[in-house]
């Protein structure tokens, strides 16, 4: 089976955007995971329960910005749903790799 390129271009978008959000899915996971088991053991500081909540607000307001930015500037849907999932993508992976000490 044979595609156009507008088809492949587009099959490819779909699939970068769909890897991006099951990387920034299995981070959340992970940090969720984590975190919880510092709930249970009692062993979560004020400053990491502080940072569980006032860290979602500044990391939706970076997604909403660049996606506003490609969206401005005429990227296609997927384009635009990739660059609201950036900054969101990279706060999870942070927060796993600093979990993870």
């Amino acid at each position: 089976m044979f595609f156009d390129p507008a088809t492949m271009k587009a099959m490819q978008s779909w699939s970068r955007l769909n890897t991006a959000y099951a990387k920034m899915s299995m981070s959340a996971g992970e940090v969720i995971l984590r975190r919880t088991m510092m709930m249970a053991q009692g062993a979560m500081s004020g400053p990491e329960a502080a940072k569980m909540f006032l860290e979602k607000p500044a990391a939706f307001a970076a997604a909403a910005e660049k996606a506003m930015t490609a969206a401005a500037r005429g990227a296609n849907a997927t384009s635009v749903a990739e660059a609201a999932l950036r900054p969101i993508g990279a706060r999870t992976r942070a927060n796993a790799r600093r979990l993870r000490k």
